[in-house]
């Protein structure tokens, strides 16, 4: 740096005098001309303001030219920047839901760098539908007659009910008028897809005389909506499947239950709640069963929509089914994905959904005492870092009243401040891996749950900055 005289202005290094720094020549070398040039205007436009003060010190050339590289590093980086999920939840929405396994993620890999026989038959050397690399596999593991794939499960929904139902009734039963995240609404859901919806019964009790009254020639499905993210308890009744499905077949109306996370095993094995099964679905009755890919599946992000033939026929006709058409990529990653439940005894090591649900508690116990003083050592004295029993939960709506026992570490600014405390989560996620966990009892709880990178977590906390929280606490 060098004083600046009466005008600060006039030592300010030129854009072509930055230009000509080593610095500046790495930054074109990674970058491009045309990006570094760019970075370094921005630099010498930020200087020019700061050395208006008269009393600015003024940076030499290879000062901006420094200033520009940080410019251009912090704007490469992906902002899908990985995380270190300790918030308890394992298919958390907000954190990208399920991880792929191993053989999902070579199968993406492989499809990205490799021509692939998307929509073309190699065995007639024609034109192929994308839906035959999942159809028979799909069909295996669900004991349904055809089936489809869309981008998501609520795409499945809208496809659904505006292939059925477009400009007729849709019936539903007024308890299973779901809201999921994003305000996202079933009532709303049918309108777009144009069905006109017709609710039934109350919200706690829903009875067979009121299906029974409600069909008519208007009657385009009847809706059966899995209440994954909520239960009502109580003074309740509902009409199960198999029942509805009888009533849907007496008066010739197809019956369509959405299953919403969905899953293709009894997930009691591995010691979580009893949810139903897409094959237990199928066998239920239902025309239709639209399940997702990415939840409890543990796959992509996926819709799918399996049952009659003839109804899938119909829906494959649909305009808008191309629209909602998944690409390559996550045609993939399903396929090999949904291979791995060929072989049930392996799946909890193999699907990294499962694997983490499934992790014994004593495991993730002897990982937290095994954590808590490097931790410790990372946070200072400010903090008390202490090993605690957690609940986690299984997420994206699955499951909602469900638990999983866990243990992780509860971390408490020693004066009570919340301030210190909202300053340890920020600096958390300041790190070269965000470390995001949840505030809860006025303590900051980093549950294990989904931690197994533990190498690459210890030497992450290394660049940990509390910067002023010790002055907070």
């Amino acid at each position: 740096m060098t004083a600046s005289s009466a005008n600060p202005l006039r030592n300010l290094p030129s854009v072509d005098q930055v230009l000509r720094t080593p610095l500046a020549a790495a930054a074109i070398e990674r970058f491009g001309r045309q990006a570094a040039t760019e970075a370094i205007r921005r630099a010498v436009a930020d200087a020019r303001m700061a050395s208006r003060n008269a009393a600015a010190v003024v940076p030499e050339a290879n000062d901006l030219a420094g200033d520009a590289l940080v410019q251009l590093r912090g704007g490469e980086r992906s902002s899908l920047r990985p995380v270190f999920n300790l918030t308890g939840t394992v298919l958390h929405t907000n954190l990208g839901r399920a991880l792929l396994a191993k053989e999902a993620v070579e199968a993406i890999g492989l499809a990205m760098r490799e021509p692939v026989a998307l929509e073309f038959d190699v065995e007639k050397g024609e034109r192929g539908e994308r839906d035959d690399h999942l159809r028979s596999l799909v069909c295996e593991l669900t004991g349904a007659e055809d089936a489809t794939v869309v981008n998501n499960n609520a795409a499945a929904v809208l496809l659904v009910l505006n292939t059925l139902a477009l400009g007729r009734e849709a019936i539903v039963s007024r308890g299973e008028l779901i809201e999921i995240g994003g305000s996202f609404r079933m009532p709303e859901i049918m309108t777009r897809a144009g069905a006109r919806l017709v609710e039934v019964g109350t919200t706690n009790r829903t009875h067979r005389k009121d299906y029974v009254a409600a069909i008519g020639p208007e009657t385009g499905l009847i809706l059966k909506v899995h209440t994954s993210n909520y239960r009502v308890e109580g003074f309740t009744a509902e009409i199960r499947a198999p029942e509805l499905a009888s009533i849907a077949k007496a008066h010739g109306v197809p019956l369509v239950h959405d299953l919403g996370s969905g899953t293709l095993v009894d997930l009691a094995r591995y010691g979580l709640g009893r949810e139903p099964t897409v094959r237990e679905a199928v066998a239920d009755g239902a025309d239709l069963v639209t399940f997702s890919g990415d939840k409890l599946l543990g796959g992509p992000q996926a819709g799918f929509i399996v049952g009659r033939r003839d109804l899938l026929a119909a829906i494959s006709r649909n305009p808008m089914k191309r629209a909602l058409r998944v690409d390559k990529l996550r045609l993939a990653a399903l396929e090999a994905t949904l291979k791995l439940y060929r072989d049930p005894d392996r799946l909890a090591e193999r699907l990294p959904t499962l694997r983490l649900l499934a992790r014994p508690v004593r495991e993730i116990a002897a990982q937290a005492k095994r954590l808590a003083p490097l931790v410790a050592d990372a946070v200072g004295e400010a903090f008390a870092v202490d090993t605690v029993e957690c609940r986690s939960q299984v997420g994206s709506g699955a499951l909602p009243l469900e638990t999983v026992p866990s243990a992780g570490l509860a971390l408490k600014p020693r004066s009570g401040s919340g301030r210190a405390l909202e300053a340890l989560a920020a600096a958390l996620r300041g790190l070269g891996v965000p470390v995001i966990g949840r505030i809860e009892n006025q303590a900051l709880v980093l549950d294990f749950r989904c931690l197994e990178d533990e190498a690459n977590f210890i030497a992450n906390l290394a660049g940990l900055n509390l910067g002023g929280t010790d002055a907070l606490a």
